[in-house]
């Protein structure tokens, strides 16, 4: 791109034909940009939204401003080595973007729009140096009618100013938390509508993104157009579904309305024409092919397409990829525990265990398509044997392709508005902005199957009450008139069918109660009082055993919409994106990589592991806890169904290389806690409990729609291999129930351990050691018996034996593209596991490793 003629850019992506989506006749996607930053202020005046000047970059839309910089040499990449703090000069810049376009033809009375997806945040845009309008909230999509300003084959200049986000905003007024304290006081952040987490976050850095972070179109279309299409279920069953569609369009009788609904396989359901207007039509299908969560069956997915015509000249269309599913949210009186509500959410009227996690931004720069790993950890989450996925309020609203990927892969989303962890304003213009915001993204998203469940915040409600009970004083809640109002009016109108909750967590007298609603459990981790009724019981402990997993056996949830404990990424990852000073966990380098406090993570550590030393003990320590953490509370939580209903673990992703919460790092690469949880979310599962008595027992857990039978091996084993006496145990288990397989004496020693797995792999083996690992007899220097069978040219089989009991037994490699079908378990003496290996590439015996506890070193 030459910065001296801006207005020779012509775009790279235009359709001449229909486009389904937008039924525009002609739409152009402008793509390639240029960038330049003034003092604040002085932009227009040095001729920014003109065709000329000097030292312009080349910048892609969507794009973001940060990686543009790296790539013109003129920032170090914020995520390498201590990048982060020299990136900060950024946000306190005036950005201009501008890109120059060719106008299209058009036919008489079409209109020539102007269509921005996203703008990050505080925008002016100009065209060929005239203001067309101002924008203030990077989740709107702004389209501005330009035909009266262009004409066909003419080249324009389309430049957009953007200010410094934090100074676009007068005084903080809102009262501010203190655990965010330092981040609100120069940011504003719950006044801007823009992404929270830019900011800063206890697991992000410090980025707060400018720029056009999603497409940007020129459209030629008619001027009339479907306002809206809503598809609702109704009624669903194997043997007949109900469905409702909704149509909104203009009142002109000259115009027609065309519905064509098909079915997964293409044959046509429906073929009905309405007149124009606002209409609904009511659908029985007998025998429909019902979406499922991929643990409950099959997701099709049939085709509903709407479209306006005039004259048989077709004016709009809208075409959306539909579910036939019911979802509710079953929150009546649990008989089982008096006083307690469930919280359980019914698929086509089927009571399911939601299993999952909360997602964040796959990075802190969201303009950065190009790197988007959506399908890669989509599959991940269902590989991992989860069937809800929590988009937390913090981060963005995620673009189509993300819920395309949940409807195809049977995957439910729990949708969180952008709202997270403060006060909000209720002056007029910001809630007139969030009304707007709300109407767009839920008219987006509404048709999608996998959506479960629209809440209005993250944690607000909650923080909020405990700052009243730590210091006393009773205060307004700034942001109500939201959350009790504004959503659920909004929605009632625009997504009635679907459930609302005002906030995460929310229930019962006190916003995080386990009598009702959902709860967020940080009593682990960060030393958080439970709270099992109206107040919390006990003080903030961040002491080991204040912070203990073994806390999790307290919880008596509904739902736990949040949990979890930090672990560090893969030695590998932190390899790439670090100095090899910082390699140590003492370094400041390495430290500005955990943004929660340090200390956490030794509390954690030191009872079951003992303190690390070096990077890579860090490494294994803490993905270990994080592992055994995760496999225990998700145990606990399932053996309560059905008095409690769903766990979703924080958090799935990383935005950045980094210490977190997360399973899955920055690079793509899965911890020892995903592995722990895939196996503690499989259907079927086998777990060892241990009673208030002090006895050992043995659940089966059914999370399936069908009863099972089987036969389980109890085995107590020496890690010497020797047995001390086995058993053959006959189960039932109910659908959606337990069972009791066995009970006996609590094993004792730190040479032994007690085993069980299914004679028919109905489920995975598991394992109850009497001792933590730090105090576990192994024989050290001990390894696997390793050998490889090649599979193709990226696939490996690496088939492994143990002479004697191995503990974390782990394959690594120093690339990230790698995939393990298994990973990061125990092989007891005499055991035998394969392990698939798959690459996107040529794959070698070479590229992996073996690793186990017994020999550290290696």
């Amino acid at each position: 791109m030459e910065s001296a003629t801006p207005c020779s850019i012509t775009s790279d992506s235009a359709a001449r034909a229909w486009s389904p989506c937008t039924g525009s006749l002609e739409m152009t996607l402008l793509s390639r940009w240029e960038l330049k930053d003034f003092d604040p202020g002085t932009g227009l005046g040095q001729g920014a939204a003109k065709q000329d000047g000097e030292g312009w970059l080349p910048v892609s839309a969507p794009g973001d401003t940060y990686l543009a910089l790296v790539e013109a040499g003129r920032l170090a990449h914020p995520y390498q080595g201590r990048g982060e703090d020299p990136a900060a000069w950024v946000r306190d810049r005036e950005w201009w973007w501008r890109c120059g376009f060719l106008t299209p033809s058009a036919s008489s009375g079409d209109r020539v729009e102007l269509t921005f997806e996203g703008l990050d945040t505080f925008a002016s845009v100009y065209l060929d140096g005239e203001l067309l309008g101002r924008t203030d909230n990077m989740f709107l999509h702004h389209a501005f009618d330009i035909t009266e300003h262009v004409r066909p084959g003419e080249n324009h200049l389309l430049a957009v100013c953007f200010d410094p986000p934090a100074q676009s905003v007068g005084a903080n007024v809102l009262p501010i938390w203190s655990a965010f304290s330092d981040r609100i006081s120069h940011s504003k952040r719950n006044q801007i509508r823009k992404a929270q987490f830019g900011w800063g976050w206890d697991w992000g850095p410090d980025l707060p993104t400018v720029g056009v972070w999603k497409p940007v179109r020129l459209e030629t279309r008619p001027q009339e157009r479907i306002g809206g299409v809503r598809f609702d279920t109704l009624v669903a069953s194997a043997e007949a579904a109900q469905i409702l569609i909704t149509i909104e369009s203009p009142a002109d009788e000259a115009l027609m309305v065309e519905v064509i609904f098909a079915d997964p396989d293409g044959a046509v359901v429906l073929h009905r024409r309405l007149q124009s207007g606002d209409a609904s039509l009511e659908l029985t299908l007998e025998s429909p092919m019902l979406w499922w969560t991929a643990d409950l069956g099959d997701q099709p997915l049939y085709t509903l397409t709407v479209r306006l015509s005039a004259d048989y000249r077709l004016l709009d269309e809208i075409r959306q990829r539909v579910g036939i599913r019911t979802i509710a949210l079953d929150q009546s009186p649990d008989p089982g525990e008096p006083g307690a509500t469930f919280f359980r959410f019914l698929l086509n009227g089927h009571s399911i265990f939601a299993k999952g996690a909360c997602w964040v931004p796959t990075t802190s720069f969201v303009g950065d398509t190009a790197s988007e790993p959506y399908e890669r950890l989509i599959d991940q989450a269902v590989s991992a044997n989860m069937n809800m996925i929590r988009v937390w309020g913090g981060g963005i609203y995620e673009p189509d392709a993300f819920y395309d990927l949940c409807d195809r892969k049977g995957l439910l989303v729990w949708q969180d508005f952008m709202f997270a962890c403060a006060h909000y304003p209720e002056d007029d213009a910001f809630v007139t902005s969030v009304q707007a915001e709300i109407e767009q993204q839920v008219r987006r998203l509404r048709h999608h199957a996998c959506l479960a469940v629209w809440c209005g915040n993250n944690e607000n409600q909650a923080i909020h009450r405990i700052n009243e009970d730590n210091t006393g004083v009773t205060s307004l809640l700034f942001g109500l008139k939201l959350y009790d109002d504004l959503m659920p009016a909004l929605l009632e109108q625009l997504d009635p069918a679907r459930p609302y909750r005002p906030s995460s967590p929310l229930g019962g007298t006190n916003p995080n109660s386990m009598k009702a609603g959902d709860v967020h459990n940080w009593t682990v981790w960060h030393g958080l009082p439970p709270i099992p009724d109206d107040r919390m019981v006990g003080e903030f402990r961040t002491d080991p055993e204040g912070v203990s997993y073994l806390r999790y056996a307290e919880d008596t949830s509904r739902f736990v919409s949040e949990f979890g404990l930090q672990a560090a990424p893969a030695q590998a990852t932190l390899k790439r994106w670090m100095e090899s000073d910082d390699l140590h966990p003492d370094s400041e380098g390495f430290l500005a990589r955990i943004k929660d406090e340090a200390r956490k993570a030794y509390a954690m550590m030191e009872p079951v592991t003992g303190l690390p030393s070096t990077l890579q003990e860090y490494v294994d320590f803490s993905q270990w806890c994080q592992a055994e953490g995760l496999k225990f509370g998700i145990e606990h939580f399932r053996r309560r169904r059905p008095h409690c209903s769903g766990a979703l673990l924080w958090q799935f992703n990383d935005c950045w290389p980094c210490v977190s919460w997360s399973l899955i790092d920055y690079d793509g690469v899965t911890k020892a806690g995903y592995h722990a949880v895939r196996r503690a979310f499989a259907p079927i599962l086998a777990s060892f409990r241990r009673a208030d008595d002090g006895r050992i027992e043995l659940w089966i857990s059914n999370d399936g729609a069908q009863p099972i039978e089987g036969v389980a091996t109890l085995v107590l084993q020496g890690l010497d291999g020797t047995e001390r006496w086995r058993e053959e145990l006959a189960y039932s288990v109910p659908a959606g129930g337990h069972a009791i397989a066995w009970q006996g004496d609590s094993p004792q020693g730190d040479d032994i351990v007690l085993r069980v797995w299914s004679i028919d792999d109905a489920f995975e083996a598991n394992r109850y050691l009497p001792v933590t690992i730090s105090r576990l007899a192994l024989t050290p220097g001990a390894r696997p018996v390793a050998s490889v069978t090649r599979l193709g040219a990226t696939a490996l089989r690496i088939d492994l034996t143990a002479d004697v009991y191995l503990a974390f037994v782990h394959l690594t490699s120093d690339r990230s593209d790698l995939t393990f079908s298994d990973n990061h378990f125990d092989l007891a003496a005499g055991e035998a596991r394969s392990v698939v290996v798959r690459a996107r590439g040529p794959l070698g015996p070479d590229d992996v490793s073996i690793r186990c506890w017994n020999d550290r070193g290696s």
